[in-house]
């Protein structure tokens, strides 16, 4: 992301949301299978094995690049299929903040989000973009791919019913899509896909800005509306982000332990 300038500290009604949400016990974690990736995109898998994905055209794409050895730093920038599903993300409120590499969804292969949304460099994401009204009146433009745009607007209804304090901290939206790489990693973004999301920059905070200790003001009431609806949030990673959330279904349909 462009890292606007820090943003400004919030009331005490926040602060207090804040410490609910560290509160609540932690979700068990999903082990994640192959299989999961078939369940989360079924418009466009058709099934999975040991070794790979079946696309409903009919190519395969392998599971595995044959690199048991990379680091953390090269998953972010060169994924395979089983290194973005290596991390599980917790469902619920955080009973703590997460750890420095706990960065489920921040691992993507991107062939397989490539051939499923479009290589936006070539032009091919825009073809499938809509605007979305978003919470405040502005829209956002995102992708009608695996029905995201109409998952938005179903946030967005939601988002609107809450208490005026919560709802304030939903925007107006730092933007969807957006062709671009993640600052830290020059792999592409999920903005790149029209797949995610950033609400307000006002209240969030990213490990870039602060260079330091996490922090989220972001309340759970936001987060488990966006998590209903397929969504995983920045502000579950170790290199927080808490303004972001990006559509990924596999982590919500992971049901089988991975092999």
């Amino acid at each position: 992301m462009n890292a606007p300038k820090a943003p400004k500290r919030i009331g005490a009604s926040v602060s207090f949301v804040f410490v609910a949400v560290f509160a609540s016990p932690l979700a068990h974690a999903q082990a994640i299978s192959p299989q999961a990736l078939v369940r989360a995109y079924p418009d466009h898998l058709a099934g999975a094995d040991e070794a790979s994905v079946q696309w409903r055209d009919g190519t395969k794409q392998p599971l595995s690049d044959g690199r048991a050895d990379k680091s953390f730093d090269e998953k972010l920038r060169r994924a395979s299929l089983l290194d973005q599903l290596s991390l599980p993300y917790k469902t619920g409120p955080l009973a703590q903040p997460p750890g420095p590499n706990d960065d489920p969804g921040r691992f993507r292969n991107a062939a397989f989000f490539d051939k499923m949304y479009g290589d936006c460099d070539k032009g091919e994401t825009q073809k499938r973009l809509v605007d979305v009204p978003w919470v405040g009146g502005k829209a956002v433009r995102v992708t009608t791919v695996n029905g995201v745009a109409d998952k938005l607007r179903a946030i967005r209804q939601e988002l609107e019913q809450l208490p005026p304090p919560v709802k304030r901290l939903t925007f107006p939206s730092a933007g969807a899509f957006n062709c671009r790489v993640v600052k830290d990693t020059g792999a592409r973004s999920m903005h790149a896909y029209g797949a995610a999301i950033d609400i307000s920059i006002a209240q969030a905070d990213y490990w870039l800005w602060r260079k330091g200790a996490y922090r989220n003001r972001i309340p759970y009431e936001i987060v488990e509306i966006f998590e209903r609806h397929g969504f995983i949030w920045g502000g579950k990673w170790g290199h927080f982000d808490t303004m972001h959330f990006e559509y990924r279904p596999e982590f919500f349909a992971a049901k089988d332990k991975a092999n």
